[in-house]
C-alpha cells in the first residue's frame, strides 16, 4: 500500500507524508535514543511490514517524508490515555509493564509538525518552480515544475521529549487525571504477553527534525496535561 501511494504521488509530483513507527526497532538491546540511520530490527510482523513500507517509498523515489513516531494518544478515538482513564472507573487495580521504555506522543503535536512540513514543502517548491521558470521555456507551469526535488525528503523521528515506561506514563495519567481510587501495580513484560511484541527500548532521537524544520518539541508531561485538560472539559 505505501508503494502504491508513492507511485501515485510521484505521478502527481506531490509530497507523500508517511507515518511510521518505533516498532521498526526493538530487536537489539538499545540504550541510547534511536537515530534515523540506525538499522531497523523489528520484532514482529507489524514492525517488519512498516519497515518494508518505508523501503518501498524510498525505492519509488517520490517526494516523501517518513515520520517515525511512538505511543500516540489524543482526545479522539481509542488510545492508551483514554483507556486507562476509563478503566479506573471500574477496576480497583491496574497492572502495567515497567520495563518497556519510550516516549508518549500527543497527536496534536505531531499534526502541528506535519503542517510545518507541508508549509515548508509548498514554499520550497514554489520558490524552485519560480526560479526554474525563467530558465526553461515549456508549455505549462506543471511541466516547468516537474523534476524539481524536495531537498528535505527522507526519514525523520518525532515524539514528545523525555523518557518513561508505560508504568510511568500511567502513573502520570493518574496524577493529572486526579485518580485516587485505583491502585497501580508494575509488571514485567513476560507477565503481560501481547500478540505484537513491543520494543523494550524505542526512545526516538528528534535532533534531525528539530534542526531541519526548526520545530519546538514539547515535553511529554506538558502535552499529556494539555490533553487531559481537554478530556476533562468534554
Amino acid at each position: 500500500a505505501p508503494e502504491n501511494l508513492a507511485v501515485a504521488m510521484k505521478e502527481a509530483d506531490g509530497l507523500l507524508v508517511h507515518v511510521s513507527t518505533d516498532y521498526v526497532f526493538g530487536g537489539d538491546p538499545y540504550n541510547t535514543p534511536c537515530t534515523e540511520d540506525r538499522t531497523g530490527t523489528p520484532t514482529g510482523v507489524y514492525g517488519r511490514t512498516k519497515l518494508d513500507g518505508e523501503k518501498a517509498i524510498q525505492a519509488v523515489g517520490c517526494h516523501h517524508l517518513i515520520i517515525r513516531t511512538a505511543w500516540l494518544y489524543s482526545e479522539f478515538g481509542k488510545n492508551f490515555v483514554k483507556t486507562m482513564l476509563a478503566l479506573t472507573a471500574s477496576r480497583p487495580q491496574l497492572n502495567v509493564v515497567f520495563d518497556q521504555v519510550g516516549t508518549p506522543t500527543y497527536a496534536l503535536d505531531l499534526a502541528h509538525v506535519i503542517i510545518t512540513v507541508l508549509d515548508d514543502y509548498s514554499s520550497e517548491m514554489h520558490a524552485g518552480c519560480h526560479s526554474f521558470a525563467y530558465a526553461q521555456v515549456t508549455p505549462s507551469i506543471a511541466e516547468r515544475c516537474r523534476g524539481i526535488s524536495y531537498s528535505k525528503s527522507g526519514i525523520y523521528h518525532y515524539s514528545n521529549l523525555g523518557v518513561c515506561s508505560w508504568y510511568d506514563f500511567t502513573k502520570m495519567i493518574f496524577t493529572l487525571g486526579g485518580i485516587t481510587t485505583c491502585r497501580l501495580r508494575p509488571l514485567h513484560t513476560d507477565e503481560y504477553p501481547t500478540p505484537a511484541a513491543r520494543p523494550h527500548y524505542s526512545v526516538l532521537d528528534k535532533t534531525k527534525i528539530k534542526q531541519t524544520y526548526d520545530v519546538m518539541v514539547p515535553y511529554w508531561v506538558d502535552s499529556l496535561k494539555e490533553c487531559i485538560a481537554v478530556l476533562g472539559n468534554q
